[in-house]
C-alpha cells in the first residue's frame, strides 16, 4: 500500500516508530534499523507492507520503497512540505477511523507543490479540509464580538473571521475572503497576505 509519513520517533538502536496515512488507515508501525533499508523521512510518500507481530501490539513496517516527488531535491519546498504534513499528525493522531479525503488532499497538494507558491497550495488545501470537517466559517460575523464584519477581515486559527480591531491582526479584503472560502482559491491574496496566513495555518489544523 502507499502512504505519507506523518511522524517519526526514534527509539533504541536507531529503530523508528513511524506514523503513516494511507487512503484507508492511519498506521503506527515499528521499523527495525538496517543498513540496507531505504531512507524514509517526514513527508515522504512510500510504498510499504505491514507485518503482523505476535510479540508486540505495533505491527512491523517492511518492504519500504520511496516514491519521489519531482521537487524532492529542492530544500525549500521540502521544508515547507514537512511543516505542512506535520500538522496532519497533530490533527489526526487520536483519530481511530479516517476516510480517503485526507490522503487524497495530501496527494493533490504534493502534485501541485512546485507548480505555484506552495504556501498557496497549503492554504487552499486547508480551506478544503475545513469544509470537509464542517468547520469552514463563510459568514462575516466576528469571532470576538459576534457583530457583522463590514470591512476587511482578519482570519484567526481555523480561519475564524474577526474584525481587525477586535483581533489586532492584519486583514484581507472581502473579495479575497470570498474567493478563498467559496472557490478554495488564493487568487486575490497578495504574497504578503499568503505569508501571514501561512503562519496562522502553522498554529494548527
Amino acid at each position: 500500500m502507499q502512504g505519507f509519513v506523518l511522524n517519526l520517533n526514534r527509539v533504541k538502536d536507531e529503530d523508528l516508530i513511524v506514523t503513516i496515512i494511507s487512503r484507508e488507515n492511519l498506521d503506527t508501525l515499528y521499523r527495525f534499523y538496517g543498513a540496507r533499508h531505504s531512507v524514509i523521512n517526514l513527508g515522504f510518500k512510500i510504498d510499504y507492507e505491514k507485518e503482523v507481530s505476535s510479540k508486540s501490539t505495533i505491527h512491523r513496517l517492511k518492504d519500504v520503497m520511496h516514491i519521489g516527488y519531482k521537487w524532492i531535491n529542492d530544500h525549500r519546498l521540502l521544508r515547507l512540505w514537512q511543516d505542512f504534513v506535520a500538522l496532519f499528525y497533530k490533527h489526526l493522531k487520536d483519530t481511530h477511523e479516517i476516510d480517503a479525503f485526507y490522503f487524497d488532499l495530501l496527494e493533490d497538494a504534493s502534485l501541485n507543490w512546485n507548480k505555484q507558491n506552495p504556501k498557496r497550495v497549503a492554504l487552499e488545501s486547508y480551506v478544503k479540509l475545513l469544509e470537509h470537517e464542517g468547520r469552514l466559517h463563510s459568514q462575516l460575523e466576528c469571532f470576538f464580538c459576534s457583530k457583522k464584519i463590514d470591512e476587511d477581515i482578519s482570519l484567526l486559527r481555523a480561519f475564524l473571521p474577526a474584525h481587525k480591531e477586535c483581533s489586532a491582526t492584519s486583514s484581507i479584503k472581502k473579495v479575497a475572503f470570498y474567493e478563498l472560502v467559496e472557490n478554495k482559491s488564493t487568487l486575490f491574496l497578495s504574497d504578503e497576505e499568503v505569508d501571514k496566513l501561512w503562519y496562522v495555518l502553522l498554529e494548527g489544523l
